[in-house]
């Protein structure tokens, strides 16, 4: 049955919360079709007559069976359900290897300006001068930051920058006659997209493994190359927060073989204004700007994962790309000469082009440096307040954005890390990244950000050693059952991802006896 179009006066509803098991200002949320229903609206809509149609034989033929709610109803739901989620403005968020840095106010009303926020990829050049500008200023701070020769803004993702980079680096041995190179060198310290970032180009991954401090051994990177190698794939600052202390000297030996070196920036957030990465011998790296510049994160997108490219790549930077025109800024929208072509649709994400600028304006290149200081200051106090209590796999060296423990401190208490981190969401914090990197046991990995205040940093770590100690003195019951006070309780996740209900069902109404 088909929503009708009388509106519905304030109070009819079919919603129950009677079966709620959150607390008192945080109930479970039913979903829009049980609070509403179709038979009414919660507006007045005037009866349209509708005479032939344009839809070719495509046309509905089921009802739309829309839930019919009133304007309170509607934005109560949505509220409840924004209160369910942990935020970065609801609280830390201590996610390893993840950035989830404040994202400053500033930011959001400068990307509601009108010229960047109502603009049109499709308006001529003359009319968005300003946001070309932008563009411009965007790429010399992140050339400069790096010290590369160019950068592509377009990449929507980390991800999809590294896929940038990597088919940077082949077509630029396509181009030398090097297309025979198909392996690509990826440390056991890299992030997993890296090796699947690879093997989705048809490259051959071939592993580097960790050396017992936790970094990369260049004379392990020399044994394995070979005239078939195309690049090395390393994250610097690596996945256990440690600065790769060899890295010029893995480059040196990565060019001396001839392939190329991609660094994943995930990290960058740990030495911006501090090292240039291009000083160090990369020749592509991916910027994740909600990582690093503070542009939010997208939950999937609208994201940004701009890639700068050394002298060698820069001839393969996709279109499209500002420059001076005789008539002002341009867009180059064609390729010439070894140009990739296009990665994505238009030129990228414009909202988060604003927002990472207007961070970096607002902060200049020493407040960039400063930012990085403070986020690796703030992962040591935590390892240092922490040491004590957990264990730490790779403790004779200072940690750089993220402070990174194991599970052995839990050997023998029947409690696991995932268990422990369960029990971290009755405390109110967002748990810590879980059981990576890879080359830690039951790893905990902890990344405060220079977001956080030392105030904050306390009362998490208080946390964190009350826990640890309930944990070894036989409180299993605490942890194995957590979390207890959030409005679900513990989810057979592995369930939920093979076998995921993707769609509701209204459920069949059955009569009672007496009926």
């Amino acid at each position: 049955m088909s929503m009708n179009n009388q509106g519905r006066p304030t109070g009819i509803g079919t919603s129950s919360f009677a079966s709620s098991t959150g607390s008192a200002l945080l109930p479970n949320e039913p979903l829009l079709f049980e609070i509403g229903d179709t038979e009414h609206s919660g507006v007045d809509l005037p009866d349209v007559t509708i005479s032939g149609s344009r839809l070719g034989g495509f046309e509905r033929r089921m009802p739309l069976d829309l839930a019919g709610l009133t304007e309170p109803e509607a934005m109560r739901h949505y509220v409840r359900l924004s209160r369910l989620n942990h935020s970065i403005d609801s609280g830390m968020y201590p996610l390893g290897s993840c950035t989830m840095k404040h994202n400053p106010r500033l930011n959001e009303k400068m990307a509601r300006l009108p010229g960047f926020a109502d603009i049109h990829p499709l308006q001529p050049a003359s009319t968005v001068q300003g946001a070309l500008e932008l563009m411009e200023q965007l790429s010399h701070w992140l050339m400069t930051l790096t010290n590369t020769a160019a950068v592509a803004l377009t990449p929507k993702a980390g991800a999809h920058g590294e896929l940038l980079g990597m088919m940077a680096i082949k077509a630029a041995q396509e181009a030398a006659g090097q297309g025979h190179r198909r392996i690509v060198l990826v440390p056991e310290s890299a992030h997993g997209t890296n090796p699947a970032t690879a093997a989705f180009l048809g490259y051959t991954v071939k592993a580097i493994p960790a050396r017992s401090d936790g970094t990369v051994d260049v004379q392990a990177v020399r044994d394995a190359l070979s005239p078939e190698v195309a690049a090395i794939m390393l994250t610097n600052p690596n996945t256990c927060g440690l600065f790769e202390p060899d890295v010029i000297e893995i480059a040196e030996a990565v060019h001396e073989a001839g392939a190329f070196f991609y660094c994943d920036g995930a990290n960058f957030n740990a030495i911006m204004g501090v090292v240039r990465p291009g000083d160090l011998g990369i020749d592509a790296m991916h910027i994740n700007l909600h990582k690093t510049f503070s542009t939010p994160h997208g939950g999937g997108g609208p994201g940004a994962g701009p890639v700068v490219l050394s002298q060698a790549l820069a001839p393969f930077a996709p279109v499209p790309f500002v420059r001076k025109g005789a008539k002002g800024l341009e867009l180059v929208e064609h390729a010439q000469g070894e140009a990739l072509g296009r990665i994505t649709a238009f030129q990228g994400q414009m909202g988060m082009y604003v927002r990472a600028l207007t961070y970096m304006l607002s902060h200049g290149g020493d407040g960039l440096a400063q930012a990085a200081q403070d986020a690796v200051l703030n992962a040591n106090y935590i390892k240092a307040r922490l040491a004590h209590a957990f264990s730490v796999p790779f403790g004779d060296c200072p940690t750089m954005h993220e402070a990174l423990f194991d599970d052995s401190f839990l050997a023998g208490t029947g409690v696991t890390t995932l268990d422990f981190a369960k029990a971290l969401i009755d405390e109110g914090f967002h748990p810590m990244t879980m059981y990576f990197p890879l080359v830690v046991h039951g790893a905990m990995l902890i990344e405060p950000t220079e977001s956080e205040s030392k105030q904050t940093l306390d009362h998490f770590c208080a946390v964190m050693e009350e826990l640890a100690a309930d944990a070894k003195a036989g409180n299993a019951e605490r942890f194995t059952s957590a979390p207890l006070k959030a409005p679900r309780r513990r989810l057979d996740e592995t369930r939920a991802a093979r076998s995921p209900i993707l769609k509701w069902e209204r459920p069949e109404e059955t009569l009672k006896a007496a009926e």
